[in-house]
C-alpha cells in the first residue's frame, strides 16, 4: 500500500496522464485478486467502504418505491442488513423474518413457501458472526434461482475462512469487508452479477465504479485489499485445516464440563468461531473475568456498545441470562497452539473462581 499514499498518488479517474493511468491499473489488478477469491469476474466488482456500504446498496438498490415489495430475511443477520431492512418497511417494503433453528439453520422449506408474487429478494449471510454457523448457501441460491428473485448475501464473515464461489452458490449480490481478511480497514466490495441486477445508486457526483458508486477512489485501500485477497486464496486451505484442529483442541478441553454449551452448529460453522454459553451461576462475570487477559467478546464489535443480549443468541432460543453468560473466542493466521492452552487454562482458572 505504501508507494500509493506517496509515490504513486494519483486518480484513477483521471485517465489521461501518467499518475492516473498507474493507479487505474492497480485498482484494476485488485479488483481481479478479489474477484479470483470469490469465484466471479472482475467485471462484477464494485469497490465500496466496506460490507455495510455495500449491504444498503445492494438491498436499497433493488427497491422500486413506486411498487410494493417483499424482502425475505432472518432474525440472526448483522445488523447492518436487520437495520437497513427496518428502514425500508417504511417504503412500501413487507419484511419477513423466518425463525432459525437452535442451532442458527433456517428452514429452506419454510423458505421456498414463503416466497410471494413480490417477493424481490431473499437476504442471508453466509456466515454467522457471532455464532459461526454456516447457512445452506447453495440450497438457498438454487430456490432464488428457480423463482427468479435476488439472492443477496453478506458473507463478510466467510470470505478468507471458507471457500466461497458465487456462482456455484447462485449468489446475486455479495457484501465483504477487507479487514476480515486481514486487508484495511474502511475498504470493501460488493459483487453484482451482471446482466441478474439494475441497481438504483445510493450516491451521486461522478459516476464512478459503472456509476454505482460515486466518490473518488481509496487507491491506497483497494490495493490492500488485493494483496490480502491475494494471500487468503493462497493460505485458505492449509488454514482451514489448522484452525479447525486448534478448534477441536479447544473444545475438547472446555467442553468437558457439563455446564458449558456451544452456541451455534456443531459441525456447520466457520473453523475460527466458537461461542459459548458458560451456564452456571455467576457464569455472567466470567466475561469480565478473562476479558483483561483474553481478547475475547460479547457479540459483534458493531454492537458492543449495547447493553443488551444478542439478537442472535435471542434468535436461537437463549434466555436473557444464557446471553450474558455467553462468550464468543475467535483464532486467526497468528494464533499458535500455545495460546490456545494457555487460554484455556486462564478459562478454567477463571470458571473455578466463580463456582467456589
Amino acid at each position: 500500500m505504501l508507494p500509493y499514499f506517496t509515490d504513486n498518488f494519483g486518480n484513477p479517474a483521471s485517465k489521461n496522464h501518467v499518475y492516473g493511468g498507474l493507479a487505474e491499473e492497480a485498482v484494476e489488478e485488485a479488483r481481479n485478486a478479489v474477484a479470483i477469491l470469490i469465484g466471479a469476474r472482475s467485471r462484477d466488482l464494485i469497490f465500496t467502504s466496506g460490507a455495510t456500504e455495500s449491504v444498503n446498496l445492494a438491498i436499497k438498490g433493488v427497491i422500486d418505491p413506486a411498487v410494493k415489495q417483499h424482502i425475505i430475511s432472518f432474525p440472526t443477520e448483522h445488523k447492518a442488513v436487520l437495520d437497513t431492512l427496518e428502514n425500508l418497511r417504511s417504503e412500501n417494503v413487507e419484511v419477513t423474518l423466518l425463525p432459525v433453528s437452535r442451532d442458527g439453520l433456517p428452514d429452506t422449506n419454510q423458505i421456498k413457501d414463503s416466497i410471494r408474487p413480490e417477493t424481490v429478494m431473499v437476504c442471508m449471510m453466509y456466515a454467522n458472526n457471532e455464532i459461526g454457523t454456516i447457512m445452506p448457501v447453495q440450497q438457498v441460491g438454487a430456490i432464488c434461482k428457480e423463482a427468479g428473485i435476488h439472492f443477496f448475501c453478506d458473507a463478510t464473515q466467510a470470505i478468507g475462512k471458507i471457500p466461497v464461489h458465487v456462482e456455484k452458490d447462485n449468489i446475486t449480490m455479495m457484501a465483504l469487508s477487507s479487514h476480515k481478511f486481514y486487508g484495511p480497514k474502511g475498504t470493501g466490495a460488493l459483487y453484482i452479477k451482471s446482466g441478474m441486477t439494475k441497481l438504483r445508486p445510493m450516491q451521486f457526483g461522478g459516476g464512478h465504479e459503472s456509476g454505482l458508486r460515486s466518490g473518488t477512489l481509496n487507491v491506497p485501500g483497494i490495493v490492500g485489499m488485493g494483496k490480502a485477497a491475494q494471500l487468503a486464496a493462497k493460505l485458505l486451505s492449509g488454514e482451514l485445516k489448522r484452525q479447525t484442529a486448534l478448534k477441536e483442541k479447544f473444545l475438547s478441553r472446555v467442553l468437558s464440563d457439563s455446564k458449558i454449551k456451544l452456541n451455534g452448529h456443531q459441525k456447520d460453522c466457520l473453523p475460527n468461531t466458537i461461542n459459548l454459553c458458560f451456564d452456571f451461576e455467576g457464569g455472567e462475570q466470567l466475561f469480565s473475568k478473562i476479558s483483561s487477559r483474553l481478547a475475547v467478546s460479547q457479540g459483534s464489535a458493531c454492537s458492543s456498545a449495547v447493553t443488551r443480549p444478542s439478537h442472535v443468541l435471542s434468535a436461537i432460543g437463549r434466555s436473557e441470562w444464557q446471553s450474558f453468560r455467553s462468550v464468543r473466542f475467535s483464532f486467526g493466521r497468528s494464533t499458535t497452539e500455545e495460546e490456545i492452552t494457555k487460554a484455556v487454562e486462564i478459562l478454567q482458572k477463571a470458571i473455578s473462581g466463580l463456582k467456589i
